[in-house]
């Protein structure tokens, strides 16, 4: 039996700093099991701890899902970061190095990007963001 068929998914909501912490030790655990690498197993946790960490500062409640996934050829963590919150009215300013609405460095999105495999953004202004991401065990 694959690493991928015995994980299975999980799903954490996220209000408070406390999950946060929940979130990022859930991708950890679940990227262990999967047998990914330490320093893979640290890039996946800081990932969702920078996602989530968006959804306390920006939008007050969200979720963060996770899952195995398979290509036929690689395994890998699929992860889904979703909010109801305002939104974010320019995704391509918010992608920029040092892009911030708040208080913060604006490293999270384009630094999240930088250390997974696959990274897509969607966001309705008034409605909320989800950010889906990939990271492949082999690549």
């Amino acid at each position: 039996m694959k690493a991928a068929e015995t994980v299975t998914a999980q799903q954490q909501s996220v209000q408070h700093d406390g999950d946060v912490v929940l979130a990022r030790q859930m991708g950890r655990q679940m990227a262990m099991a999967l047998g990914f690498s330490k320093p893979d197993q640290a890039l996946i946790a800081t990932a969702i701890s920078e996602l989530a960490r968006n959804i306390v500062n920006y939008a007050s409640h969200g979720t963060v899902d996770a899952q195995p996934v398979s290509d036929g050829r690689d395994t890998g963590l699929h992860v889904v970061v979703s909010d109801r919150g305002p939104g974010i009215d320019d995704i391509e300013a918010a992608m920029t190095d040092g892009f911030s609405t708040g208080r913060s460095l604006g490293l999270g999105l384009p630094g999240t990007k930088r250390i997974v495999d696959e990274f897509d953004i969607q966001s309705t202004p008034g409605k909320g963001v989800t950010v889906t991401i990939i990271k492949w065990k082999h690549r």
